[in-house]
């Protein structure tokens, strides 16, 4: 299959591993990672998988509930209480690490790890860093599709006990309704305390 040709460069058998949510003032960071099942490997569902930020919603649940059928998967996150204490970047790489131990506790041994992005997790078999590889390589683009699906649920979910900030429309970004609510009601348990706007409402409750 034509969309299979840059993961069948790598030593198999092979996940890819993806993250979402690195960028909003609320809610966790969400990684996923993907290996695809053999016998499902031919599947024509894979030549729709890529970077979940170019499909719609309506494709990305339907192309979700086939990737969770046909691929060993894991899911897992880092909350914002350790976003704020590690850092982003460092939240985003343990959030990887523990997806991939998430989906290796149920899968064949892994060969290669793909990774999106630049920087790789600490993980026990070769890995491989490949930017863009959510449009790349069908297992990432998988992984990106799981995470982004799981978290925007997870949002959704939450705007229903704290309505006031839009998660179920901005999924946690700094979008103008999420700062209306930010001034009008504050914060709350999920937003990231070390970013800036939310810093600078810390900041100002601690002065008043």
């Amino acid at each position: 299959m034509k969309n299979m040709k840059f993961d069948a460069q790598f030593a198999s058998p092979l996940c890819g591993i993806d993250e979402v949510g690195r960028g909003p003032l609320a809610g966790p960071v969400t990684s996923a990672c993907v290996m695809i099942k053999p016998e499902f490997a031919g599947d024509p569902c894979w030549n729709s998988v890529t970077d979940s930020k170019k499909l719609t919603a309506k494709k990305r649940e339907m192309l979700y509930e086939h990737i969770i059928e046909k691929t060993y998967w894991g899911l897992a996150e880092a909350d914002a209480q350790e976003i704020d204490q590690l850092n982003i970047h460092h939240a985003t790489l343990l959030a990887m690490k523990r997806a991939y131990e998430a989906m290796a506790d149920n899968s064949p041994e892994v060969q290669t790890a793909l990774i999106d992005g630049k920087f790789s997790p600490d993980l026990p078999c070769t890995t491989q860093t490949v930017i863009k590889g959510d449009s790349l390589s069908v297992a990432i683009g998988a992984a990106s599709i799981l995470a982004k699906v799981t978290r925007d649920r997870f949002m959704t979910k939450l705007s229903e006990k704290y309505p006031h900030y839009a998660w179920e429309r901005n999924a946690g970004y700094g979008t103008k309704a999420h700062m209306e609510g930010l001034q009008s009601h504050g914060l709350t348990p999920f937003h990231r305390l070390s970013f800036a706007p939310c810093a600078a409402l810390v900041k100002a409750e601690k002065k008043s």
